[in-house]
Formats: C-alpha cells, sequence, structure tokens
C-alpha cells in the first residue's frame, strides 16, 4: 500500500501549526516553509478543512487555523481526509472465474482472501485510530531544534 504525499504534507502542516500556536498562517507561507507547491498543498488543506481538522480564516490576516487539539486529532483521521476510507483491498471474486471457478461449485461462504485483507486492513485502521498527532508532537518536542525551525520559518 502507498498513500500520497499529501498525507505526510497534512500530517507536518497540522504540527507546524500547532508548533505557532494553532495559526491561522497562509497557505503560501506554509508551502514555502517546505518548498512544496503552493497549489498541491493548498488542496490538501481544503481536504482537511473539509473533514473538519484545520478552519479556514478568509481576509488579509487569514489562512488556515487548527480546528481541535492535536490530542483530538488521530493519524487515521488524517489519512481518511486525504485519501478517503475506502477499504485498500477490493475482492473481485476471482475465485468464480476461469476454469478453476467452471470446475468448483458456486461459493456459499465469504472469500477467505477477501476477509483476510479485511483483517489486516482494520488492524492498520485500529493503530492509526490508537495515535495522536499530540503522540507524535510529545516526540517532536524531544528535539527541540524542530520547534525553532518551524517558527522561524513561519512565525
Amino acid at each position: 500500500m502507498r498513500m500520497s504525499n499529501g498525507v505526510e504534507w497534512a500530517l507536518h502542516t497540522l504540527l507546524n501549526l500547532d508548533m505557532l500556536g494553532g495559526g491561522p498562517v497562509g497557505s503560501g507561507r506554509l508551502a514555502q516553509a517546505h518548498a512544496l507547491p503552493a497549489s498541491y498543498l493548498n488542496k490538501q488543506l481544503q481536504h482537511l478543512v473539509r473533514a473538519g481538522l484545520l478552519v479556514s480564516v478568509p481576509g488579509p490576516r487569514g489562512g488556515f487555523r487548527l480546528a481541535r487539539p492535536l490530542a483530538d486529532t488521530t493519524l487515521r483521521d488524517v489519512v481518511e481526509a486525504i485519501e478517503g476510507d475506502a477499504r485498500l483491498f477490493q475482492c473481485t471474486e476471482i475465485r468464480c472465474c476461469g476454469s478453476i471457478g467452471e470446475l468448483t461449485p458456486r461459493p456459499t461462504t465469504a472469500c477467505a482472501v477477501k476477509l483476510a485483507m479485511q483483517r489486516a486492513d482494520d488492524a492498520w485502521r485500529q493503530a492509526l485510530e490508537a495515535q495522536t498527532l499530540a503522540d507524535i508532537r510529545e516526540e517532536l518536542d524531544r528535539t527541540p531544534h524542530i520547534g525553532r525551525a518551524v517558527r522561524s520559518a513561519l512565525g
């Protein structure tokens, strides 16, 4: 499984905003601080707004600010805001196709491969749900130069 760069950008942006006191900060400044394409980052920020993770503040001093504390935002919240919540594995019932499908009775139970992949997907989502952005912020705080760099670049 591979996630888009937007997930990483969204996570760093949320953490950066928290280090600055919550925002608002303009999307251009946020993009410039990490040398990201502003138009693409702005799309990710809009996803975060729709998911209720950010608030868009209009006006000359506007930008984006956190909608809630990092302790109330999980990795799953961010991943699903950017990537959506669709299952990673889509069973197409190939067990019923070709000569194998022709030689076996029509299945009356769920596909064992599909069930195994759903269990793995559920475990991954539970692991994402178990970690908040506050947990990550605590790790970042153990490296004080990161906070100084964020405040210097965006403050």
